[in-house]
């Protein structure tokens, strides 16, 4: 075990300093290079005022205190503390101890709370030597570049569902019966009434409530849930509110949230979970449900507009139960499924291998950072 020694962070980093301003005009959604600011990227620009490795602390925001490694170029903005060490210790370790030592208690209590360069920069940390440090880091970082690998690739394989259903039942150049694409070929359009539009011959227009089984969630607060359980409670929002023990749906469920900021964000759960402020779809055939998951997600700002109510926006069962959607035949269905239904199991593994790597990796976190534990153990 490396001898441990107590150092401010002044005394670790060779740079410790908020970055600088920059315009709104002068943040884009696409750009060459981030642009972080106290709650993380806030969007891309086309210039740097950054290049290396370094810990990006959040100064303001809701998520003040918050730190990151980041490596590359970016453009640091006045509300991002950028820290780079000195030769003697790694920034990648020290970022990795500055992320669970909640910096946002160190915030001001001014009008615009947030966090002081000076008042974090004599913050005491105690490290190991350069050695042990870079090991740690090299294991911490692994992990998380697996967990990364995980995430490019769901999403890639999540693109591809998109452009196949895309290219098949919105375009309508699914293969033929001579394996040509079937609208560019020629294949025979009809008019159809309710969408006021053409569709293929023969295939049908139904509401989704008469396709699918479209249920409310049910109540539950978290003082009732046992939040030591692993089921995910859905509610309003866009992601999981907090923990049960208990599921009420099984996995392969589209969730939309029912009120608040968020009303009609529709969502995939690939695990069992507990619905709540929420309606669920479901089909008992998976390709369905992919099919019914990507019709929904081109619905979605429609959905949006749905939202009733001025204090509290609301998105009800009904009006998910009267939306028309176009139905292939069976054989097309099965076909699509035959894609998308292992793509999607690929992805239920790589966010099940994502799921035990983070709490591999936050075990190890705290147990390597106070020295309970060695990178050789």
């Amino acid at each position: 075990m490396s001898e441990w020694a107590t150092y401010t962070i002044s005394e670790v980093c060779r740079r410790f300093s908020s970055g600088k301003g920059i315009t709104a005009s002068q943040i884009f959604e696409i750009g060459a290079y981030p642009v972080f600011g106290g709650n993380g990227i806030r969007g891309y620009t086309d210039t740097y005022n950054f290049e290396g490795e370094c810990a990006i602390i959040g100064r303001q925001g809701a998520y003040c205190g918050n730190t990151k490694y980041f490596c590359g170029k970016a453009y640091m903005t006045e509300h991002a503390i950028v820290a780079t060490a000195n030769d003697e210790h790694n920034i990648g370790y020290i970022a990795n101890l500055l992320s669970i030592m909640d910096l946002g208690q160190y915030q001001g209590q001014s009008a615009q709370p947030g966090l002081s360069v000076n008042t974090l920069s004599k913050i005491e940390l105690k490290l190991p030597d350069k050695e042990t440090q870079d090991s740690i880091f090299s294991l911490l970082f692994s992990l998380d570049k697996k967990i990364a690998l995980n995430k490019q690739i769901n999403a890639r394989l999540e693109e591809m569902a998109k452009t196949l259903y895309d290219y098949w039942f919105v375009q309508f150049d699914f293969p033929d019966a001579n394996g040509k694409p079937y609208k560019s070929s020629g294949g025979e359009m009809v008019f159809d009434e309710t969408l006021k539009r053409e569709i293929p011959k023969g295939w049908e227009v139904k509401s989704l409530g008469d396709w699918a089984e479209i249920r409310k969630g049910t109540l539950i607060t978290e003082k009732t849930a046992n939040t030591n359980g692993d089921i995910k409670v859905i509610s309003a929002g866009v992601d999981f509110s907090y923990y049960h023990d208990v599921a009420n749906r099984p996995k392969n469920t589209i969730t939309i949230s029912a009120s608040g900021a968020n009303a009609g964000f529709v969502n995939f759960w690939r695990e069992p979970i507990f619905a709540c402020d929420c309606t669920t779809i479901t089909n008992s055939v998976i390709g369905r449900t992919l099919y019914i998951l990507n019709f929904l997600k081109i619905v979605q700002d429609f959905i949006y507009q749905q939202a009733r109510g001025s204090a509290q926006p609301h998105v009800y069962p009904k009006d998910i139960e009267g939306l028309k959607i176009i139905v292939p035949p069976d054989l097309l269905l099965k076909r699509f499924s035959e894609f998308v239904e292992n793509w999607n199991l690929k992805i239920a593994n790589n966010e099940k291998q994502n799921h035990h790597l983070t709490q591999l990796r936050d075990f190890l976190l705290s147990m390597l950072m106070n020295g309970q534990v060695s990178v050789a153990e």
